[in-house]
């Protein structure tokens, strides 16, 4: 004879689960998608339009950036000028100081003194 204990555990368990209605699960389906699926449209176009946003966010920025990077290289032309100024007057006034020199030697010459 067959011994039970031969039988596949997975023997009997199909018979034994009850007849499914597919169109009970079709409409159990729709009534789950139909509830969950207006709040997931509505995220769906509240990320759609966070992500817009940020696009946008990110384009002006990326031109206050530039904006910024023209500001420091004309302040840095100007501080330039402002130093080339500097320099400039500083040479006049060693111009000035050594013909004035030049003329005190050229006076204490004309006086007879040897320097």
């Amino acid at each position: 004879g067959v011994d039970p204990s031969d039988a596949s555990p997975d023997e009997g368990v199909v018979e034994d689960l009850p007849l499914i209605d597919e169109r009970a699960v079709e409409q159990l389906t729709e009534g789950l998608i139909s509830h969950y699926l207006p709040d997931l449209q509505r995220s769906k176009s509240a990320l759609q339009e966070l992500t817009q946003n940020q696009v946008v966010l990110l384009e002006t920025l990326e031109q206050e950036i530039s904006k910024f990077r023209e500001c420091n290289s004309i302040l840095d032309i100007d501080a330039l000028f402002s130093e080339a100024k500097h320099y400039h007057s500083k040479l006049v006034n060693i111009r000035n100081e050594m013909m004035m020199l030049h003329e005190k030697t050229s006076k204490l010459k004309v006086s007879g003194i040897n320097i």
